[in-house]
């Protein structure tokens, strides 16, 4: 069985204006608390998985490059000796500009991370500043040009629209300079303003300005348009890649391969059991193997849902065959009356055995997705 591994670095250098992920800067006595518990956990977790092969790795935050590169190493090795890590496997590490260096990359390139994920967000100094980044544009070119120097080969580029103050000229003037990188994978998102930010505090006040809604859907197809001229072919609602790049993390989610999350607030999909772990870093830290939450034994039900709203995010859709080997039916047994319906819409396909989005689907994915909860 092939098993994907997610470990949460939560420490950032500080938090951005945007952000509602589990993460904050913290002392370094702090971290180093931290990253012996995940070694506990991680140690402790593999024996359950010894007829798993281990196909990715992916270190996520908070930002990883935060942290001592020494550290990430030795979670790696903590890997190697507690699982079984296949030889092609693919092995991330999120890295912010302005926390990269000649050592960290060494470091990295040696422990074995054969990819990088470089939150750009932005190539406009004055968007970053709005969205409390801590670098520039320049620096971000500096991180990009050292991660080449240091021999990596697949770099992905985080890059996000409909932010306050952008303009469609400035977002494509984003892209246009990203594209003249030619990294081999790029994700573009635009901006949600998540409750509990100080962004969502601005825009209750009528402080954040951001594009209207025409703008941000012309930013949308902006980013099909230019980013598929130039070879990227999006097999993701949200993820661009030249051939034969497309991030097998990513990937792993929407077809529901089995992964396991280390960290607090990380969750897993084991046999067909939903988990969370704690998000209180000292309960963390004191008992990293018994700080499991949100248990969820997931329905035949449940899981029929997942395997509709996780493989429809994909462009290529989901295969009826799939769905018949792991549940016994059809899909159109199953959920005739919904694919019906929106192939009528415009909203989905079938394309040989594939059912898929349409163009028009994709724009209104949520709504469709939706339609397939029992």
């Amino acid at each position: 069985m092939q098993l994907e591994l997610y470990i949460h670095i939560p420490f950032c250098v500080r938090k951005c204006g945007y952000c509602d992920f589990l993460s904050a800067p913290a002392p370094s006595q702090v971290q180093e608390r931290y990253i012996r518990a995940l070694l506990q956990e991680i140690k402790g977790r593999g024996p359950k998985t010894e007829d798993c092969e281990v196909v990715s790795v992916f270190f996520g935050g908070g930002t990883p490059s935060a942290v001592r590169a020494e550290w990430i190493a030795e979670l790696m090795e903590e890997i190697r000796r507690s699982y079984t890590l296949s030889p092609e496997a693919e092995v991330t590490v999120e890295c912010n500009p302005g926390t990269l260096d000649r050592h960290k990359l060494s470091c990295y390139r040696q422990a074995g991370v054969n990819r990088l994920s470089i939150g750009l967000q932005s190539a406009d100094d004055g968007e970053l500043a709005r969205l409390g980044r801590i670098h520039t544009y320049g620096q971000f070119l500096e991180s990009f040009r050292l991660a080449r120097e240091a021999g990596f080969t697949n770099l992905n580029v985080d890059l996000m629209s409909a932010l306050p103050g952008q303009s469609l000229t400035s977002y494509e003037e984003t892209l246009r300079k990203v594209l003249a990188l030619g990294p081999e994978h790029i994700s573009a998102y635009s901006l949600i303003v998540e409750e509990g930010t100080p962004f969502a505090s601005l825009a209750e006040q009528g402080r954040l300005d951001l594009p209207s809604e025409e703008e941000e859907r012309r930013m949308y197809e902006r980013t099909r348009e230019l980013l598929g001229e130039k070879g990227y072919r999006r097999y993701e609602i949200s993820n661009y890649a030249l051939p034969g790049r497309e991030c097998v993390h990513n990937r792993g989610y929407w077809i529901r391969r089995a992964y396991l999350g280390f960290g607090i607030g990380a969750a897993s999909l084991w046999k067909e059991v939903r988990f969370r772990n704690t998000s209180d870093l000292e309960t963390y830290i004191a008992r990293p193997l018994e700080c499991r939450e949100e248990i969820q034994v997931l329905s035949t039900e449940e899981q029929m849902e997942e395997f509709l709203f996780l493989g429809l995010r994909l462009t290529e859709g989901i295969a009826d065959g799939d769905f018949r080997r792991k549940f016994h039916k059809s899909l159109s047994e199953v959920y005739g009356g919904v694919i019906r319906r929106n192939i009528r819409d415009g909203l989905l396909s079938w394309e040989g055995e594939r059912l898929r989005l349409t163009d028009r689907g994709v724009d209104v994915s949520n709504y469709v997705m939706a339609q397939f909860l029992f």
